[in-house]
């Protein structure tokens, strides 16, 4: 009797878990709900999903987030709106310059594994305070963050073109490969179950510039 309890059991949460993973979107259909989101912020067009009671009530039992958004601090930026999605949508980890550091990767990392986002979107934006501090050498109590953006202003230095919009971009470039360094993220890329994209933000226009992809 214990034996057939225990297969029942087994039987049930690999049922669950095979609904879960059919509904979880595939990387390019995350991209393209991104995409299609944030057109719809650009046109003035909001749906507002997911906050009305019923989208609460679902995520006080759990959150299953289809992106993982790697972003600034910065005010003027903020995910849930620029994208038109709500609550249990993204998970982001915000932090001035949008870098990662190895609290930052851990907060990756669990969106990834343990929550079963189909994309990694690090995101930049125009007029970057942080990057343009390092751009400027003002980097007094900003420390660590000027250090982890120093080699994307390095890079921009070589380039032609605006410095500091340069730097900005090489700055999420930057994170976008140091993501795909780590094992298990690029072996889940490998398996197409996961993308890690770069994006810049336009601040007057809304529109995020969605970066071409680098292998």
């Amino acid at each position: 009797m214990k034996v057939f309890r225990f297969t029942l059991l087994f039987l049930i949460a690999a049922a669950i878990f095979a609904h879960a993973d059919a509904e979880k979107p595939t990387p390019q259909e995350a991209l393209h709900r991104l995409k299609v989101g944030n057109a719809r912020f650009v046109n003035g067009r909001l749906t507002h999903p997911n906050r009305e009671k019923e989208a609460r009530a679902d995520a006080a039992k759990g959150q299953t987030p289809f992106a993982v958004v790697l972003c600034c601090s910065d005010s003027r930026a903020p995910p849930e709106i620029l994208f038109d999605e709500g609550i249990g949508d993204l998970f982001i980890v915000r932090v001035a310059g949008n870098v990662l550091g190895p609290v930052e990767l851990a907060s990756v990392e669990y969106g990834v594994h343990h929550l079963g986002a189909s994309i990694i979107l690090v995101l930049g934006h125009e007029s970057c305070g942080a990057v343009t501090a390092v751009v400027l050498g003002k980097t007094e109590g900003i420390e660590p963050i000027a250090e982890l953006i120093e080699p994307a202003v390095k890079q921009a230095r070589t380039e032609k073109g605006p410095l500091i919009e340069n730097a900005i971009i090489d700055n999420v470039e930057h994170f976008v490969a140091k993501l795909k360094e780590d094992s298990e993220i690029d072996g889940l890329i490998k398996k197409n179950k996961l993308m890690v994209a770069g994006g810049y933000f336009e601040l007057l226009s809304g529109k995020v510039r969605f970066l071409e992809q680098k292998k």
